[in-house]
């Protein structure tokens, strides 16, 4: 046995192969949720997302895009507001997500910020992001630019979201939609089917396994404290 006289036997276990790689698969299409930051009347964002959503369901998703307006700012209302309570509900049924962000001034806008601080860490033992699949995408009004979509990427790391490598950012937005609000055919809707492609075979491939791909040697022995802990103070 390898020298590690620091772990805890009790709570250590090598990976269940079987779990993880030959799960019960679902038969119902993958449930996405996509997500927007900006409220104008030709959001560019919103638009592209709406592409996004349409190439998804020629992929067998089911999708559900949360409309912003009226979500109000954090910490401004209470989380039984319903507009929070829509978009927790969304984010609960969901098993994958989208989410483009217009960039302003360098970074996401507020817009998608608020979204994100909505989504709690958890709800009572329920941790409702994590182990879900997401993708980022951003629109720019000048050069092409990566800061809103790695800002988005950091945060759905800290939401313990199963991030996929492929992104898409897409410059000079105004030019890329005709007047319908369609995307026009270029190397820049490739890439958004690329990532949307990339999104199902991920949410596909991990969505049946996240039981074992979440259950973690620290979360087991903190848990097992726990109940020792309420054990021994109803025996006082």
């Amino acid at each position: 046995m390898a020298d590690t006289p620091n772990l805890d036997e009790a709570h250590f276990r090598t990976i269940d192969t079987e779990a993880l790689l030959s799960p019960q698969r679902s038969t119902h299409a993958p449930r996405i949720l996509l997500l927007y930051g900006s409220l104008r009347d030709r959001s560019f964002s919103r638009l592209m997302t709406e592409e996004a959503a349409r190439v998804l369901t020629r992929l067998g998703a089911e999708t559900r895009t949360f409309n912003p307006s009226g979500l109000p700012l954090p910490d401004d209302a209470e989380p039984e507001h319903p507009k929070v309570q829509e978009l927790r509900d969304l984010v609960a049924w969901s098993e994958g997500m989208v989410w483009c962000s217009p960039e302003r001034h360098g970074a996401m806008t507020g817009i998608m910020k608020t979204q994100i601080d909505w989504i709690p860490l958890s709800l009572g033992s329920v941790r409702p992001t994590q182990g879900k699949t997401l993708a980022v995408m951003q629109v720019s009004g000048g050069s092409q630019s990566f800061n809103a979509v790695n800002q988005l990427r950091i945060l759905g790391r800290w939401m313990r979201l199963l991030t996929i490598p492929n992104q898409a950012s897409t410059p000079k937005a105004f030019l890329e939609f005709d007047d319908e609000g369609r995307m026009k055919p270029s190397s820049f809707y490739d890439r958004m089917v690329d990532v949307m492609e990339e999104l199902m075979k991920f949410t596909l491939l991990t969505r049946d396994s996240t039981d074992v791909l979440l259950d973690r040697y620290s979360e087991r022995k903190e848990s097992a404290e726990e109940l020792s802990k309420r054990v021994n103070l109803k025996t006082i």
